[in-house]
């Protein structure tokens, strides 16, 4: 008797999830034997030999010597162990920022292969213009590490604004020079892989969740302050993005009414006061034109009483917005993300303890925040972890790789 369509497609599922299950154990743990995966997952011992011996001809894991057996005599057969296999699939991701383009080159592992920087010659540009400048950017990087754009098997883009990664739509950024635009199909024209779009601060939340402070943690916020200032929120162990895409805009909630005009076109936004480019323009406002971040924390430490007085502003903003969203969202840990090693402006014990008196108080141990300074590159590497995330999740699929997600 044939078996049902419903019921074909329903051990097709099952075995994508097992498969997904299975490679996600191997994953997390670096290398491990197959008893332990089926420990692990909770799957039979007989499928998990089948579902790894699956995944073994595809090339996207592989056997590994168990450590202390290579050239030792031992009694018994070792348990072979299986790891990812970093050369199954070449990936990157981009972060498109204020005036520059950074790429960086991972292999199917996470590991690092290459990174590569190109200027922009412009701050706002056609999605076109734009598409066509992350896509030289890329092959550029390739180049750079003896490696062809032909290669790649996923493309991830980072873009700071309001966008919406699923349907690969923004909304609103300040590197378009127009609103509502599908990009990622214009992207996806240009580039010979698929290609995954994501806001900038959910991508550092991805990869803290995989590589950095968040690994393990089930629900954590992060916080990323640069140019502006952006949320990215894992809850229950998965990426929080809201029904259009955009949760998590930190830096456009209002401080005030009808106060400073922000970059998004609304005024009165947490950024505008608070992020390098509010700080920036609070400054020359005040008679104090040209002043960068680090201008800005050197005029303080020189005393300057005008900065002195809009950074007291802007860090109060701070606090009591970061305090309301560890009262909304009750999470284990906030990461403060920052690009340079030492104190940003907004990141002191003081604005931390701040925070920590505004926020509620339990009887619990309070909510806990670390500043974690990833280096200018930060963003491209959350880029690059999510365009793991996705490569694998087409692989599992047996998704042909011209396809996205």
């Amino acid at each position: 008797m044939r078996d049902s369509p419903e019921r074909l497609a329903e051990a097709s599922d099952q075995r994508r999830q097992g498969r997904a299950r299975v490679l996600a154990a191997i994953r997390r743990a670096g290398a491990i034997a197959r008893v332990d995966i089926a420990r692990e997952t909770g799957i039979s011992a007989a499928t998990v030999t089948a579902l790894t011996a699956e995944l073994l001809a595809e090339g996207l894991i592989e056997r590994i010597e168990p450590e202390g057996r290579a050239g030792a005599m031992r009694r018994g057969r070792p348990r072979e162990a299986l790891k990812v296999r970093g050369a199954a699939r070449l990936m990157a991701g981009a972060k498109v920022s204020h005036r520059v383009i950074t790429v960086l080159l991972v292999d199917f592992e996470g590991a690092e292969i290459g990174a590569h920087e190109v200027r922009r010659s412009e701050i706002a540009s056609t999605p076109e213009a734009l598409a066509d400048a992350i896509v030289a950017a890329t092959a550029a990087a390739c180049a750079a590490h003896g490696r062809a754009l032909s290669e790649l098997s996923g493309l991830c883009v980072g873009l700071a604004g309001h966008v919406d990664g699923g349907r690969g739509h923004v909304h609103w950024s300040s590197a378009l020079d127009r609103r509502s635009v599908d990009f990622a199909p214009v992207l996806a024209t240009r580039a010979p892989c698929p290609v995954f779009l994501e806001n900038d601060a959910n991508l550092v939340a991805k990869a803290e969740q995989l590589f950095g402070r968040g690994r393990g943690v089930a629900d954590f916020l992060v916080v990323t302050i640069q140019h502006g200032i952006g949320l990215g929120l894992v809850v229950d162990g998965r990426l929080h993005r809201g029904a259009r895409g955009c949760s998590g805009e930190f830096g456009h909630t209002k401080v005030t009414a009808g106060g400073a005009l922000c970059q998004c076109g609304q005024r009165g936004c947490l950024e505008a006061y608070a992020g390098g480019y509010g700080l920036s323009a609070r400054a020359a406002e005040a008679g104090l034109p040209g002043l960068d971040l680090d201008g800005v924390s050197a005029a303080e430490a020189a005393g300057d009483p005008t900065v002195c007085r809009i950074l007291s502003e802007a860090r109060g903003y701070f606090a009591t917005g970061l305090a309301n969203l560890v009262t909304v969202f009750d999470p284990e840990l906030v990461i403060l993300a920052v690009e340079t090693e030492g104190t940003h402006p907004l990141c002191t014990p003081e604005v931390l303890e701040e925070v920590r008196r505004l926020s509620l108080s339990v009887d619990a141990p309070p909510t806990e925040i670390i500043v974690h300074a990833w280096g200018d590159r930060m963003w491209a590497e959350g880029a690059a972890a999510y365009a793991i995330e996705r490569v694998e999740a087409l692989a599992v699929e047996r998704r042909p790789l011209g396809q996205s997600a």
